[in-house]
Formats: C-alpha cells, sequence, structure tokens
C-alpha cells in the first residue's frame, strides 16, 4: 500500500499546469476574444470577464505573479459587467440601424483592445523581419577591388592640360608672325556656334583620320577667333562630346568623336 501511495504521490509531483503566459492584459483579452470567436465590437462582457478572472485564479493556484495591471483589467471588466446590468433609460432614442442609441461602456474597452491589436501586428511584422535579416549575412567588399566599375572615362586620354595650352600657344605664335595683308573687320562668332561647327567638322571625318588640332585653326586667324575656338575645344570635351588623345608624348593631339552610348 505504501508503495501505491508513493506512486500516487510522485505521478502528482510530475503533474505540472502550463499557462499560456502573456504580455499583459490586453493580450489575454484579445486571446479570449479569438479563442471564443465573438465580434470585437459587441463583446460578451459577461462570459470574458468570467474566463477572465478564471486565468487570473488559475495564476494564482499556481503561484505566478499577478502583476497590478491584470488586477486593474479585472477592475474594469467587473465595473463594466456592472453597467451593463443596470436598466436602461426608457424611451431611450433610437439610432438609423434601429438600435437604441447611447454611450455603450464597453466603447473604451473596444477602442483600446483594437488599437492594442493594431500595435501588436506591426510587433510582429517587424519580429519576423528581425528573424529574415538575422539569416542574412553580408560580404564585407574592399572599395578598391570595385572602382574600376565606376570610373568615368577620361576625355583627356593620355593629354595633360599643359600639352593643349603649348598647342594652343604654338598657335598664336604662328599666327603673330604672318604679316597681316588687311585688318578687314568680321563679325564675331559666339562660342556655341562655334562648338556646333567644330562638332559636325569631327563627326564627319573618317574614323581612321581624326582631327589633328592645329588643323582647326587654319582658317581663325584673328587671336579672338582663335580663343573662341580653343574655349568651344574646351566645352566639348567637357560636355563629353570629343575626347583628345595624343598618342605619344609630345606628339600631335587628335580630336575624335565620342560615341553615344
Amino acid at each position: 500500500m505504501s508503495s501505491d501511495m508513493t506512486k500516487a504521490g510522485s505521478a502528482v509531483t510530475a503533474y505540472q499546469v502550463n499557462l499560456p503566459v502573456f504580455e499583459g492584459p490586453f493580450d489575454l483579452l484579445v486571446h479570449l476574444i479569438e479563442k471564443n470567436k465573438v465580434n470585437i465590437y459587441d463583446i460578451p462582457i459577461a462570459q470574458i470577464t468570467a474566463e477572465y478572472l478564471a486565468y487570473l485564479r488559475q495564476m494564482e493556484e499556481i503561484d505566478l505573479e499577478v502583476t497590478s495591471s491584470f488586477l486593474l483589467m479585472a477592475a474594469q471588466l467587473l465595473a463594466i459587467k456592472a453597467r451593463m446590468l443596470l436598466p436602461k433609460p426608457p424611451k431611450a432614442p433610437v439610432d438609423d440601424d434601429g438600435e437604441e442609441a447611447g454611450d455603450d461602456p464597453r466603447q473604451e474597452l473596444v477602442d483600446k483592445l483594437l488599437e492594442y491589436r493594431k500595435y501588436k501586428a506591426v510587433a510582429e511584422l517587424l519580429r519576423s523581419r528581425e528573424v529574415e535579416q538575422i539569416a542574412v549575412y553580408g560580404r564585407v567588399v574592399d572599395p578598391s577591388t570595385m572602382s574600376h566599375l565606376f570610373q568615368e572615362e577620361n576625355p583627356l586620354e593620355g593629354v595633360m592640360l599643359g600639352d593643349i595650352l603649348a598647342a594652343l600657344r604654338k598657335v598664336l605664335n604662328r599666327q603673330e608672325k604672318e604679316e597681316p595683308v588687311a585688318d578687314i573687320p568680321r563679325e564675331e562668332i559666339s562660342i556655341q556656334v562655334r562648338m556646333q561647327e567644330l562638332l559636325e567638322y569631327i563627326t564627319t571625318r573618317p574614323k581612321d583620320d581624326p582631327v589633328v588640332f592645329s588643323s582647326i585653326f587654319h582658317e581663325h586667324r584673328r587671336p579672338g577667333e582663335v580663343i573662341v575656338t580653343f574655349l568651344a575645344v574646351l566645352e566639348l570635351v567637357r560636355m563629353k562630346k570629343i575626347r583628345a588623345i595624343q598618342r605619344s608624348p609630345l606628339g600631335e593631339i587628335y580630336l575624335i568623336e565620342v560615341p553615344v552610348s
């Protein structure tokens, strides 16, 4: 007999009551509403209050700490239940749905439950995103190994600014040594017009016969025209319409078209 009692005692000792853990009173209320499949806008307050209090009693029986927030919610539920039991005033006004209008004691609780469910859904979404992000491993990339993918094409391939200025200086010196036959004023040309003329001239040349930098000044002997032509070349290079290439040190500078990508 003592053996049977020992077995029974060990069985009682091994038995454990597992209660679901809720983050707070609103979490418990939402659980009860969803478990009973009731409309949150029409909560059966007596049933929900009874189940809520039963859960608190189970928490006390297994020595779980019942926090003040759970007790405060229990008091609010009992207060709402008491207000629901009060007789309604006679001849209450009727709304558009044919129901008696007036303040519903449950309305404030419903509003808080709806707001809680909204924030809980957002929290669950963020938690799932966090789990997904934990499974992602980033690869450390050395920027120096990727820099060649973002380098812009140099429109002055092999050409220094000093080389272009030296070529311009040669053109100006050659123009000053030539003795002018007559001084005939002519209409000044703008940089924009000269850019268009140069671009058309360069783009119409065969690819195997690029334009020599010094040759574009042959028809423009006056210093002002030389300067305008030089500025037009620089602007076209800046806009990446043309490229300046020097194939050998101190060699000729060639102007070629930049193909449209």
